[in-house]
């Protein structure tokens, strides 16, 4: 059957009036439909880029019209996306479809060639290898008066565009002659087992291309002309891959602007036009993500990229053109389209210039300008101590002071930095002093940016309302967040976390910021995530990491650092490879390795810990706060208000003391989902697998020992200890663990005491007195106990005589919980505490039956 004729009763008939009436909004939506022979093919816009393809069959079993669709929807066939495009077809065709007999046709034939392209897999002809992306051919066919005869066809009834049907009288003869000149030319037809396509978009009868892709050019530069001059009918699609004009050179222009920037522009030369090529780069980096992928080595250099003018024309240039212009200016070009032909860059910045000028695809000519960057670059760690801010909240230790000194200092140049403190010597305070001196030097006019991550948000939040009460902090988290996007300007911080960044990063790249700080930066050593890309293209005056461990495993982390902070300081990622990390980690240079550190070392102010020791306390003890989110958070919630309630009934029943043991279990079921659900034996929460506090240890831990800290764990529930092994075991850390069933208590501790473990797992009651464990410099309690002497003892297992370390104590407490109120509580009552609670005695005897259950309300 070379045509068909239906209507809208007979669709009905075909799918059912549900799918067709849900198919009606569709109608519009149609695209790209083609009537061939017995097929009906078209396009509905799905999910993403791709959009849902259909296919109707036309079938006449036993004399009967029949139609059968198929769709790369997930319904598959006779969808409603079939009968959109059934319907469409009906409403592009005249109202009464010729259906009459089909009329003879004698016409002298005038050759045609169609090139086009469809994303299709080819299985290997030729040198179009095994995997092409596109398959682009030539299709050849024959104008008989008003029907066209597809090469190859051994049909005779052909339609018009009317639809009326023609029984076309051919002419072998001259069609084979006109297939033979395009054979002659280089175009060869593909064999049939060669080619695969799914039903959804059939192909021509015959299909014609040249033996090497790039032959391509040729034919269109010099075939389609010749075979139009002897009158063939020549037909090229816009989106043909090879439909495109050639950008033979690029050249780079820079010029230093009053305003303290460089402004760059950059030009495609095709012939004697010259055209603005920053404006084409949005397009590509939208339809290429390899671009952004983090590896430009994956793109052949000879590879041809497509790149669109703004009048929509097609360009071309290799690979091996464009990688050094993207890997210089990535981070700068924007997601959508823009109009700019230059772009604006910081002095300080300029390293990149370099970069891109010795990559020989332009000339930076502004030497005077990269001259006058270099007078800039001074050791701002020399510099005096400054005098503390007058809204600081707290005394600085003199290695805190440098720290300030020298952020203020990076921010007088222009210049960013890694305070790359040790963990517990005091980044957060540092950098609110930092940023109350911004403020009360009238420089904070814009917000700063603190991203941090999820377990450290509420941390921030406690440390800036304790030591720096005069700056506005507002806290970007929850699902409410978007409320806040309009006022951003109205603060001077702004806390978010790296996972919410860059789904955020619209508003946030909307406000400009003064300061753009990075806390644990090590989460960003991949500039290639989603979190590093998004922060790339957040605009601030000043940027700021602040890590522990800005090193831990290759310098290619420190080139992730600086990537983000100078931008070009240290070449591009690959240059950074040749140039530095393999002459360094796999030669042994010692003349590169110390060249690089004093390159970075203006901008790295690293203290550790035994630098600095005689200016800390003999303990140096932090609350570390995390807050519940998603199912434990819902888990916590919905249990406290259960068990609130039926405490609340049993003591207006039966009085506090005598609810005493309901009060004290209740707390229990609230405290051990804080420390992990497992914990609890109740159904609800055998499906919750979050853990916040959990996570934050880990993260804890793993900075921890890259600082090779010796590190003791307290928790009052062996369980969680269990817990907590299970995780070091995942990430391959040796561990030992004491328990109130260890019956050889000293085989672990001489364990811990050699050096044979770095982590000690102890529960309270078992190892908080009678332990001499001064090989430990940290202390963690993983949840908070009724008395603080008796994690006061448990610290004291690390700080006693003999001891030679400065010992870091970490609380882990979960904000807005039980644990929180506890902590409280215990403040409040810590002098009361220290003259009551005995060895022995009842540790919650120190609270009050009505302060026991207030534990429980919101």
């Amino acid at each position: 059957m070379s045509s068909f004729s239906y209507n809208a009763a007979q669709v009905r008939r075909w799918l059912g009036a549900r799918i067709v009436a849900k198919a009606q909004d569709l109608i519009p939506r149609v695209q790209n439909l083609q009537r061939q022979n017995n097929l009906l093919t078209g396009e509905i816009p799905g999910v993403g880029d791709e959009p849902w393809m259909v296919v109707v069959h036309f079938s006449t079993p036993q004399g009967k019209l029949h139609a059968s669709g198929e769709c790369t929807c997930p319904v598959h066939t006779n969808c409603r996306h079939v009968a959109a495009v059934m319907l469409a077809h009906l409403q592009q065709q005249p109202a009464q479809e010729a259906t009459s007999t089909p009329l003879p046709l004698q016409a002298d034939p005038v050759p045609a060639l169609h090139l086009q392209s469809i994303s299709r897999f080819v299985s290997g002809y030729g040198r179009y290898g095994h995997r092409q992306k596109r398959l682009d051919f030539a299709a050849l066919s024959f104008r008989y008066g008003g029907a066209m005869v597809d090469a190859g066809s051994s049909e005779t009834l052909f339609p018009d565009q009317s639809g009326q049907r023609w029984l076309v009288a051919r002419q072998p003869e001259k069609e084979q002659r006109w297939l033979d000149e395009l054979q002659d030319a280089g175009l060869q037809v593909v064999p049939a087992s060669h080619i695969y396509t799914p039903a959804s978009s059939p192909l021509p009868t015959q299909l014609l291309v040249p033996e090497r892709p790039e032959d391509w050019r040729q034919i269109i530069r010099q075939l389609l002309p010749a075979l139009q001059a002897k009158g063939w009918l020549v037909l090229l699609d816009d989106d043909f891959t090879w439909n495109r004009s050639d950008i033979e050179a690029v050249s780079g222009r820079v010029s230093q602007r009053e305003n303290g920037y460089f402004e760059i522009g950059l030009e495609a030369s095709i012939g004697q036009r010259r055209m603005a090529l920053l404006p084409m780069m949005p397009h590509l980096l939208e339809q290429d993500s390899r671009w952004r992928g983090g590896d430009l080595n994956a793109i052949p250099d000879e590879e041809v990229i497509e790149l669109r003018a703004q009048d929509n024309e097609r360009l071309a240039m290799s690979a091996g053109q464009l990688k050094p212009l993207v890997s210089s200016l990535i981070d700068l070009l924007p997601d959508g389209e823009t109009a700019s032909a230059t772009l604006q860059l910081p002095i300080w910045d300029g390293g990149r210039l370099a970069a891109m000028s010795q990559s020989g695809s332009w000339q930076a000519d502004d030497e005077v300008a990269l001259q006058a960057l270099r007078g800039r670059l001074q050791n701002p760690r020399e510099l005096p101590a400054i005098t503390p801010p007058d809204g600081l909240k707290a005394t600085l230790r003199d290695y805190q002071l440098q720290g300030v000194s020298w952020m203020q200092a990076l921010s007088r140049q222009s210049l960013a930095g890694v305070l790359a403190d040790d963990m517990g010597l005091g980044k957060t305070v540092q950098t609110l002093a930092h940023l109350l001196l911004e403020k009360e030097s009238g420089r904070l006019d814009r917000p700063a940016l603190i991203v941090v991550p999820t377990t450290l948000i509420y941390n921030w939040l406690s440390e800036a309302k304790r030591f720096a009460p005069d700056l506005r902090v507002l806290s970007l988290s929850g699902s409410q967040r978007s409320e806040h996007f309009a006022e951003l300007h109205q603060y001077d911080v702004v806390l978010t976390s790296y996972s919410l960044l860059w789904r955020d990063q619209a508003a946030l790249r909307r406000q400009r910021w003064h300061l753009l700080i990075l806390d644990e930066a090590q989460y960003v050593k991949n500039p290639h995530s989603q979190a590093g890309r998004a922060i790339r293209k957040l605009e601030a005056r000043h940027r700021l990491c602040l890590t522990g461990t800005p090193l831990e495993n290759h310098l290619g982390e420190l080139w992730a650092q600086f990537d983000f902070l100078l931008p070009g300081f240290l070449g591009s990622e690959k240059d950074f490879l040749h140039q530095w990390r393999i002459p360094v980690e796999r030669d042994g240079d010692r003349t590169r390795r110390e060249l690089l550190a004093r390159r970075v070392r203006p901008f790295m102010l690293r203290r550790r810990k035994q630098e600095v020791v005689t200016e800390l306390p003999p303990k140096n003890s932090m609350v570390r706060r995390v807050l519940l989110e998603g199912a434990q958070r819902d888990l916590y919630d919905t249990v406290r208000a259960s068990l609130e309630s039926q405490v609340r009934l049993a003591v207006n029943r039966r009085g506090s003391a005598s609810s005493r043991i309901l009060v004290l279990d209740a707390l229990l079921k609230l405290r051990q989902i804080c420390c992990d659900p497992r914990l609890t034996r109740l159904d609800k929460a055998a499906s919750v697998r979050q853990s916040a506090k959990l996570a934050l240890l880990r993260e804890m831990l793993l900075e921890l020992l890259a600082e090779d800290r010796r590190v003791l764990i307290f928790s009052q529930f062996t369980e969680m200890l269990m817990l907590i092994a299970d995780e070091l075991k995942k990430v391959r850390v040796d561990y030992a663990v004491l328990t109130g069933s260890t019956r050889d208590r000293q085989a672990p501790v001489a364990r811990f005491q050699r050096g044979e473990v770095p982590v000690f797992l102890i529960s309270l009651k078992a190892g908080g007195v009678g332990l001499n464990l001064t090989a430990a410099d940290t202390v963690i309690h993983y949840d908070p106990w009724w008395n603080p002497a008796a994690e006061n003892q448990a610290t004291d297992r690390a700080w006693r005589i003999g001891q030679q370390k400065t010992v870091f104590v970490y609380k882990l407490i979960v904000a807005g919980s039980i644990e929180e109120k506890i902590v409280n509580l215990q403040q409040q009552k810590a002098s009361l505490a220290e003259s009551i609670l005995q060895d022995g005695s009842d540790e919650t005897a120190l609270f009050s039956d009505e302060e026991l259950a207030d534990l429980l309300s919101s």
